[in-house]
């Protein structure tokens, strides 16, 4: 039995897809709602109170995805941008659970998820495994406790270049990046998307097709 598929772990999330599933629906009406009276597609930062209240989670096979990528790690120290209400941080820290070893670092810019999914991990267990960063994700991942072996990027998009940049003095040769949400923001992720698959720059990257998609990045030596 994995921590993953615990009982006490498994009580959390049932409940948090549940939730998702019957609020999300509804904050996205909301946003198309605003975006009609706006006159068009609007950048995420105009949305950011409606965006509070949506979980915006990954799915399940993406959860199983992240905890199985995190127990490939010996001893990981794994780097979230975005922890939401903490759907993957719980998948993550189950990892870390199981390895025996390592630590999830993630951060939140919205003090309200912050307190939720705190509650959360507390929930399943797994607090203890997480050290929760709020704030602006350029302030708080600029002090990190060593190399980062794991990189999960699924806060605002405009922001996953310039994250994974500052994180890249402190990736160890062969950290995997993963980037979420390749399926529902194209536009925004285009740069992102340029540069990792762009050789020159340290990365072999793949499109992986599970939820709303990864981007798969290793970094090179």
């Amino acid at each position: 039995m994995t921590t993953l598929g615990s009982s006490r772990v498994s009580m959390v999330l049932d409940r948090l897809f549940d939730e998702a599933e019957r609020g999300d629906p509804l904050v996205r009406e909301k946003v198309k709602a605003e975006e009609v009276r706006r006159g068009g597609p609007q950048e995420e930062d105009a949305f950011k109170d409606l965006l509070g209240e949506a979980f915006m989670p990954v799915d399940r096979p993406s959860g199983r995805f992240l905890y199985n990528l995190a127990r490939t790690q010996s001893h990981p120290l794994i780097v979230e941008f975005g922890m939401s209400f903490g759907i993957s941080t719980i998948n993550l820290a189950a990892a870390i659970r199981d390895l025996g070893v390592g630590r999830v670092i993630t951060t939140e810019l919205d003090a309200g998820k912050v307190r939720r999914a705190s509650a959360h991990l507390e929930e399943a267990g797994l607090l203890d495994l997480v050290e929760i960063r709020q704030g602006d994700a350029l302030e708080t991942l600029r002090d990190l406790p060593g190399p980062v072996d794991l990189v999960f990027l699924d806060g605002w998009k405009r922001l996953y270049l310039p994250v994974l940049r500052l994180l890249e003095p402190s990736l160890r040769p062969g950290a995997a990046v993963v980037a979420d949400d390749l399926a529902l923001f194209p536009e925004q992720l285009q740069g992102y998307l340029e540069y990792v698959r762009d050789r020159s720059h340290g990365y072999s990257s793949v499109e992986v097709p599970i939820g709303d998609h990864f981007e798969f990045s290793v970094r090179t030596p």
